[in-house]
């Protein structure tokens, strides 16, 4: 039998699509729907960034919101209050990837445990996996908001291995964004990265994913053939640096 794995799920780009928001956007922002969604994500993953850098800690939510208000800005757009809560809380219906049901269930089936591991709050990771009929696939949730910082910082990485008691070489990412996956190969984790259509580029970092995905269906099937395989590699590495 396979030897289960516990896989930490990233949520925004990899289950649910954030560049369908477009849609809430489009009786506002008219052609420039398309360009506002993509500059609206490009923001709020910025601005996460900034502010874990800066140890600037504020939840996910606030920088959503205002990724939204500066890509508004940015684009002469103007979102009158009504118009902008209810463009925000679209963000908490944001439609799931036509592969995530089919793939958690193949992965639970194998006995694995599946958490969910976003930068994004509990409440809302809670709401978006509730509305996309994907919560009950899940052994629980792993928020950033926790450790107060975002991924990539090494820290939420070991933050979710500790949460879920992970054995080194058994803890996977599986994210649709390069820089995440680069995260957790760099804590000390293993990685499949999801690159559906083949159209993205992987940041040529020195570091591979374990795998490649096309859709997230193929991950059981992967695990499957790696049975009895052993796989070597590093403990994750606690805040300083060091191995754990």
């Amino acid at each position: 039998m396979n030897e289960p794995q516990v896989i930490g799920f990233d949520i925004y780009g990899t289950l649910v699509d954030p560049l369908a928001v477009a849609v809430a956007l489009r009786p506002y922002a008219g052609d420039q729907a398309g360009r506002f969604a993509e500059l609206w994500r490009e923001k709020q993953i910025e601005y996460a960034f900034r502010r874990a850098l800066m140890r600037n800690y504020q939840p996910f939510d606030v920088c959503t919101r205002d990724a939204l208000a500066c890509s508004a800005q940015a684009l002469n757009i103007n979102l009158e209050d009504r118009a902008f809560q209810d463009v925000l809380g679209f963000y908490q219906r944001l439609p799931v990837f036509a592969d995530a049901a089919f793939g958690l269930e193949a992965l639970r089936a194998g006995g694995h445990r599946l958490y969910a591991f976003s930068n994004g709050s509990r409440q809302s990771i809670e709401s978006l996996l509730g509305n996309g009929s994907l919560l009950a696939h899940f052994d629980g949730i792993v928020s950033a908001d926790s450790v107060h910082s975002f991924k990539p910082d090494p820290a939420v990485y070991l933050h979710f291995f500790r949460t879920v008691n992970g054995r080194p070489g058994r803890v996977w990412l599986v994210s649709a964004n390069p820089w995440d996956v680069i995260g957790a190969k760099s804590a000390g984790l293993r990685a499949a990265w999801l690159n559906r259509g083949g159209t993205k580029i992987f940041d040529p970092w020195g570091m591979a994913p374990d795998v490649t995905l096309a859709t997230l269906g193929e991950l059981a099937a992967f695990l499957a053939h790696e049975n009895g395989r052993h796989v070597q590699t590093g403990a994750p590495l606690a805040q300083d640096g060091t191995p754990t």
